[in-house]
C-alpha cells in the first residue's frame, strides 16, 4: 500500500467505521463507540509500526477518543462523547497558546518545520490562526450537540467538521 493511502486510512478509517456502524445500527452510540475506539487504537498501532513513532495530534486524539468513549459507555451518558471534539480542540488551542506565551516557541513550527518553509512572522500568524480555528470548532461543536438531534450531530461531526477543517487549511495557502 502506498504511504498516502495508509495515512488516509489511519486518519479517516476509524471515523468511517464509527459513522457506518452508527447509521447501520439504529443510530446507537453504545454500539458505534467500541468499534470506533478499537479502530482508533489499531490505526495508531499501524502508524507506530510503519513510522516507529506516533505524531502528537493523532496520539492525543486517540487517547481522548478512548477515554471519552469509555466514560460514555461506563456512565451510560452520551454527553461525554458529544464533548470529545470540544475537549480535543480546546487542548490543541491551549497547547499552541501555551507555546506562544510561555515557551516563546511557535509550536506549529515545531510540528510542521519539515513540510513548510515560513519566516518567523508567518509561523506566528499561522499559529494564531490555528488557535482561533480550534476555539471556533470547539464552540461550534458545543452549539450543535446542545441544539440539534444526535443524528444531526453525528452527521455534522463527519460531514461538517471535516469540510470546515479542509476549507480552513485551504484558506491558509496564501500565507504558506
Amino acid at each position: 500500500m502506498a504511504k498516502p493511502l495508509v495515512k488516509f486510512l489511519t486518519d479517516f478509517g476509524p471515523l468511517l467505521i464509527f459513522f457506518t456502524v452508527y447509521f447501520n445500527n439504529d443510530q446507537d452510540l453504545k454500539i458505534a463507540i467500541p468499534p470506533f475506539v478499537l479502530a482508533t487504537i489499531i490505526a495508531l498501532l499501524i502508524v507506530y509500526v510503519l513510522e516507529k513513532k506516533i505524531p502528537m495530534m493523532p496520539l492525543t486524539s486517540g487517547i481522548i477518543i478512548t477515554l471519552f468513549g469509555g466514560l460514555t459507555l461506563y456512565f451510560d451518558n452520551k454527553i461525554f462523547f458529544y464533548m470529545k471534539p470540544t475537549v480535543v480542540n480546546l487542548i490543541f488551542a491551549g497547547v499552541l497558546f501555551f507555546g506562544k506565551f510561555f515557551t516563546k516557541k511557535t509550536l506549529i513550527k515545531v510540528l510542521f518545520k519539515n513540510t513548510l518553509n515560513l519566516e518567523d512572522q508567518g509561523w506566528k500568524k499561522l499559529n494564531d490562526r490555528w488557535i482561533l480555528f480550534f476555539i471556533f470548532v470547539a464552540i461550534l461543536n458545543e452549539m450543535v450537540w446542545r441544539t440539534q438531534s444526535e443524528a444531526f450531530w453525528v452527521n455534522f461531526k463527519v460531514w461538517g467538521l471535516l469540510p470546515i477543517s479542509f476549507l480552513f487549511i485551504l484558506s491558509q495557502i496564501p500565507l504558506i
